[in-house]
C-alpha cells in the first residue's frame, strides 16, 4: 500500500515558549485530573488511555479490575467489493425527471435503487480481568492524569496500601500495568483474559498468548434481519494476537491453560501487547494479512528488556511533546475539590467551575492524541474505545458530520499531526470513490457517502434499497472530506502537501460535484438529487419527503471546496483552465436563500421541516466548519443563520451541541456559545443506570460525549469550540477574544492556540482586553492582528517570536 508522507508537516521540533506574565502574578496550574472515590460499575464511568493504535479501558475495580482492549484496526468484514451495484447509475436519469416533475414521493422510491451494502463494524478485541485476593478496602482513589497520559488506582486493604498504575505506551507499542503493595508479599492475584470474539488460547511459565478473528459480517445494530447478525466464517476475517507478560521480581507465579497467578509478590509489572493482521484497506486480511502472532510476541519481547521506570518515562516524554504544546488557565472562582462525578453534578446545578471547563478542553486534546495515531485509520465514532460487538451505529466513520467533527480540534489546538490519520484515509476514499462515482452516478472523480469503515466503503449505503434516502443517498462526503485538505494547509503552510496530496484529492472531489450539478428552470446550478443530512421536509401538498433538489448544504460545501481550490491554485500555478471552470460554475450557483421567518433556507423552496428542532444544521455548513459565510463580510445571511439556530433550540445531542457552540463562536456570541457549551458538560447518567428523566445530550461521569449513547465528536468538537472562542483566523487576519463570553473576559491565559497562516497564539487578557501577547510564525509571514478594538499588521520571520504586549 502507498504511503502517505506527511514529513513536512510534522513540528515535533517546535519548543514551546511560554509568554511573560504579569511580574506580581504568575499563573499557577492546576493539575490536569479526572478523580474519583470508588472503581468505575459502568462503561462511561472508566478511564481510557490509548497510544493510537491500542486502547484500555480501565475500569479499577478491587477485587476483579477490568480493562477493555481495543486495537484500532480490528474491524469486522474484509476488503469490499467497489462493484457492488454496477448498474446503479442508469436510474439516476429517471430520478432527476420526477425531482423536475416535482413528484418528491416518486423520486424517494426511485433513489433507493442508488444503494449498496451497510458498513462494517468495530470490534472489541477482548477484556483483561485482574482478580485479586484482598479484604474490605477504604481510601479508595482513581485517578487519570491528563498532563502524563497514566491512569492510577490506590486504596487500603487491611494493613497495606495496594497501588496500580496504568498508560499504554506508544514508543514501547505495550499496556504496562504496574502493581505494589506497601507491605512484603501483599499482593496476591490472578491474570484472565476473555472476548466476545472467537479466540483460542495457551501459556507458559508466566505468559498467557491468546489468537482470535473478528467476523466477517457484523450487521449495524439498527438492522432487525432474520439470522445471526454476527458471522464468523473459517479463514476470512481479521485476526488479533493478545501477548500478556507478568513480571515479578518476588511471589510465585503458577499458571493454567488460559490464566497465570501470582502469590505473595510486593512488586509486578503486566505487560500486555496486541497486534492484528490487518494490511491496508485493499489487502486481504487473512492471506494477506500481516504476521500479528509475531508482531505482538516481538513487541513483547523488545518491551520487556526495559524496566517499567524506562517505559514510564518514554512514554511521558512522547506524549507530552504533543499535550504540552497548549495550555489554558480560565480565571473565576475557584470550585471545591470534589471526585469528577460530583464536580459535574455541581456543575449541572449552575455552579461555576472554571477548572472543569478547562479540563473538558484539555480532555478532547487527550483523546485526540491517543486515538489518532495510525495512518489510514482516524478516530472512529467512539475513538479507540469500544467493549460493543454491534457498536452503536458500528462505531464506523460516518461522513456527513461525526468524523470530520472528531478533527475539528486537530489544527487549531495544536495537534496536526494527530490529522494525519484522517487526511490519509481520505487518500484511501480516493481510490474505492472513483468507482462509486462511475457505477452509481455515471460521473468522474470521486466520492463518499453517509458510512465509511477500515476498508474505505464509498457507496451509498440502506442495504440495496431498505435505507432511508435522508441518509443513505446523501452523497456530499468527499466534498466535506476534501475541506480538511485545504484546512490542513492553511494552518501548516506546507506547499510539498498542498501540491503532492491535497490538490489531487480536492480536484476529484470537485470533479465529481461539477458532474452533480444541473440548471434550474431559471438556469442557476443545483445538485439533482440531493438530500440535507438526516433530515426531511414538508412539501405544500403536505407530503413528507426526503429527496429534492439544490439542497443549501450540498450547494455549501461545493462553494466551499471550489474557493479552496482557487485560492490553491493561486499558490501551485498549474491548473489555470480548471480553476476557471470553477469560478464560473461558482458565479452561478444557486444563491442562499433567507425564507419568511429569517432563517437560512435549508430547502431549494422555503419549506417547512419535519423536525424544526433537527440535529443536523449542515446548511450552516457555509458558517462553520466552512468560512465563507462571515459576520464581516455576509450580515445578511449570518443573521439569517442565526435565526436558524434560534428556531433550532439548544437542545440536542451531544455532538449537534459542539457544532453549535461553533456556530454561535463564529456569529461572535460569545454568551451563547458559553451557555451552550455549559449545557454540553450537563451530566448524564451512564447508559446502564435507569432513571426517570430524559436523557439529551451531555457527558458522561468519565467525560466522553452523550450522543446518547457515546460518541466521541462531542467531545472534539466542543474542544475545538473552546479554542474558536478565544482564537479566529483566515489567511489574512487573526481575530483575539472573537467570542469570549462575560464569564470567561475577567481573566485568563492560553499559550499555543493555532492560526492559519501557521501562527501560534500565546496570551493573557483581562477584562476582555489582551494584556499580553506573543505570536510564534512557525513558517512565518504576514497577518493582521484584530484585538482590543483596533487591527495591527505583523511580519514574522520563519521560526520567530513577536511580543506585542
Amino acid at each position: 500500500m502507498k504511503k502517505f508522507s506527511l514529513v513536512a508537516i510534522l513540528f515535533l521540533g517546535v519548543q514551546f515558549n511560554p509568554i511573560a506574565s504579569e511580574p506580581a502574578k504568575k499563573p499557577t496550574y492546576e493539575k490536569l485530573k479526572l478523580w474519583y472515590n470508588k472503581p468505575a460499575q459502568y462503561f462511561e464511568e472508566a478511564l481510557v488511555l490509548g497510544n493510537g493504535r491500542v486502547g484500555a479501558t480501565v475500569y479499577g475495580g478491587t477485587e476483579t479490575d477490568k480493562i477493555h482492549l481495543n486495537d484500532i484496526t480490528l474491524w469486522s468484514g474484509e476488503p469490499m467489493d467497489p462493484y457492488m451495484n454496477p448498474q446503479a447509475y442508469k436510474h439516476l436519469p429517471a430520478v432527476r425527471e420526477a425531482l423536475k416533475n416535482e413528484n418528491y414521493k416518486l423520486a424517494d422510491s426511485l433513489v433507493r435503487k442508488l444503494q449498496g451494502k451497510f458498513s462494517e463494524s468495530y470490534a472489541p478485541l477482548g477484556d483483561l480481568y485482574i482478580d485479586f485476593k484482598s479484604g474490605p478496602v477504604k481510601n479508595y482513589y482513581r485517578e487519570l492524569d491528563l498532563d502524563k497520559a497514566i491512569a492510577s488506582v490506590k486504596y487500603d486493604a487491611g494493613d497495606q496500601t495496594i497501588s496500580r498504575e496504568y498508560f499504554v505506551s506508544h514508543p514501547d507499542k505495550i499496556l504496562v500495568i504496574h502493581l505494589k503493595s506497601s507491605q512484603p508479599k501483599g499482593l496476591n492475584f490472578n491474570v484472565r483474559f476473555g472476548s466476545q470474539l472467537k479466540y483460542k488460547s495457551k501459556s507458559t511459565i508466566n505468559h498467557l498468548h491468546f489468537q482470535g478473528v473478528a467476523p466477517v459480517r457484523a450487521e449495524p445494530n439498527y438492522v432487525r434481519k432474520k439470522g445471526n447478525p454476527i458471522i464468523f466464517k473459517e479463514n476470512q476475517g481479521t485476526r488479533f494476537s493478545a501477548d500478556v507478560l507478568l513480571q515479578s521480581t518476588d511471589g510465585q507465579v503458577s499458571r493454567t491453560d488460559s490464566t497465570v497467578s501470582l502469590a505473595n509478590a510486593t512488586e509486578a509489572t503486566i505487560l500486555v501487547s496486541l497486534a492484528t493482521s490487518f494490511n491496508g484497506f485493499d489487502k486481504n486480511p487473512n492471506s494477506q494479512g500481516l504476521n500479528d502472532d509475531a508482531i505482538a510476541q516481538e513487541q513483547l519481547q523488545l518491551a520487556s528488556r526495559r524496566t517499567v521506570v524506562e517505559m514510564r518515562a518514554r512514554h511521558i516524554q512522547d506524549y507530552q511533546q504533543f499535550f504540552k504544546r497548549v495550555s489554558l488557565r480560565l480565571g473565576g472562582e475557584r470550585a471545591p475539590e470534589l471526585p469528577t462525578d460530583d464536580r459535574l453534578r455541581r456543575y449541572a446545578k449552575g455552579e461555576k467551575d472554571p477548572y472543569l471547563e478547562t479540563l473538558y478542553f484539555q480532555f478532547g486534546r487527550y483523546l485526540l492524541i491517543s486515538s489518532s495515531r495510525t495512518l489510514g485509520v482516524p478516530a472512529n465514532l467512539q475513538g479507540l474505545w469500544n467493549p460493543h460487538i454491534q457498536p452503536p451505529w458500528s462505531s464506523n466513520y460516518t461522513m456527513n458530520i461525526n468524523a470530520e467533527e472528531n478533527y475539528w480540534l486537530a489544527e487549531n489546538t495544536n495537534l496536526s499531526e494527530m490529522h494525519a490519520p484522517f487526511l490519509s484515509f481520505i487518500e484511501n476514499l480516493e481510490k474505492t470513490g472513483k468507482i462509486t462515482a462511475k457505477t452509481f452516478y455515471d460521473a468522474p472523480g470521486w466520492t463518499v457517502h453517509h458510512n465509511s469503515d477500515i476498508w474505505a466503503m464509498t457507496n451509498p449505503v440502506g442495504d440495496f434499497g431498505n435505507g432511508s434516502p435522508s441518509w443513505a443517498n446523501w452523497y456530499m462526503g468527499g466534498a466535506w472530506a476534501a475541506t480538511h485538505l485545504w484546512e490542513h494547509y492553511s494552518f501548516t503552510m506546507d506547499e510539498k502537501f498542498l501540491k503532492e496530496k491535497a490538490y489531487p484529492l480536492m480536484r476529484g472531489a470537485a470533479e465529481f460535484c461539477l458532474a452533480m450539478l444541473v440548471p434550474d428552470s431559471k438556469g442557476n446550478l443545483i445538485t439533482s438529487p440531493s438530500t440535507s443530512p438526516e433530515n426531511r421536509f414538508i412539501t405544500p401538498t403536505g407530503y413528507h419527503g426526503e429527496t429534492a433538489y439544490g439542497g443549501s448544504a450540498d450547494l455549501a460545501m461545493i462553494r466551499e471546496l471550489f474557493a479552496d481550490l482557487i485560492e490553491a491554485d493561486k499558490i501551485l500555478k498549474k491548473d489555470a483552465a480548471f480553476s476557471q471552470q470553477l469560478q464560473d460554475a461558482l458565479k452561478k450557483l444557486y444563491p442562499y436563500q433567507v425564507g419568511k421567518k429569517g432563517n437560512l433556507q435549508e430547502w431549494y423552496f422555503d419549506w417547512e421541516d419535519v423536525e424544526p428542532t433537527h440535529r443536523h444544521q449542515s446548511h450552516l455548513f457555509g458558517l462553520y466548519p466552512g468560512t465563507h459565510l462571515t459576520v464581516e463580510n455576509t450580515p445578511r445571511l449570518t443573521d439569517a443563520a442565526k435565526k436558524t439556530l434560534e428556531i433550532k433550540g439548544d437542545e440536542t445531542t451531544g455532538w449537534s451541541k459542539g457544532w453549535r457552540i461553533n456556530l454561535w463562536a463564529r456569529l461572535k456570541d460569545g454568551n451563547h456559545a458559553y451557555k451552550m457549551y455549559r449545557e454540553l458538560l450537563k451530566y448524564v447518567e451512564p447508559d446502564g443506570v435507569k432513571i426517570e428523566y430524559r436523557r439529551g445530550g451531555g457527558t458522561y461521569p468519565n467525560l466522553f460525549d452523550a450522543h446518547p449513547p457515546f460518541q466521541i465528536d462531542g467531545n472534539f468538537g466542543g474542544a475545538a469550540a473552546v479554542a474558536e472562542m478565544l482564537v479566529q483566523s483566515d489567511m489574512n487576519k487573526i481575530y483575539l477574544l472573537p467570542a469570549v463570553s462575560d464569564e470567561w473576559k475577567k481573566e485568563g491565559e492560553v499559550k499555543g492556540l493555532k492560526a492559519r497562516g501557521g501562527f501560534e497564539i500565546d496570551m493573557a487578557w483581562k477584562n476582555g482586553r489582551v494584556v499580553s501577547l506573543q505570536i510564534k510564525g512557525v513558517p512565518g509571514g504576514k497577518t493582521t492582528l484584530i484585538f482590543n478594538g483596533k487591527s495591527q499588521e505583523i511580519n514574522i520571520a520563519k521560526g520567530k517570536q513577536l511580543r506585542i504586549l
